[in-house]
């Protein structure tokens, strides 16, 4: 009886583990969209509005923003993952 008890104690706590992790996960991908909408958005949309829709400068300028960021993060994520110093 104490096994089975304590079986399902330690599986409670890995859930919670797995659910914290994604958790903090989650918060990590929303504070990173965030931060992204608004540098992209501060750097290439004009502060007067002139026109409903994105005009195609507005358009390209968000492309390579969001691209740029991207790489950023994803080389970022890999040289920690490595522990190698920056280039």
């Amino acid at each position: 009886m104490a096994k089975r008890v304590l079986r399902k104690s330690s599986s409670s706590y890995g859930l919670l583990q797995i659910f914290g992790m994604a958790e903090q996960e989650m918060e990590y991908r929303v504070d990173l969209f965030n931060r992204l909408t608004k540098l992209c958005f501060d750097k290439c949309i004009d502060k007067r509005y002139k026109e409903t829709e994105l005009n195609m400068g507005e358009n390209s300028c968000i492309d390579r923003c969001v691209s740029k960021y991207w790489q950023v993060t994803n080389l970022t994520g890999q040289l920690l993952a490595s522990n190698r110093p920056p280039m």
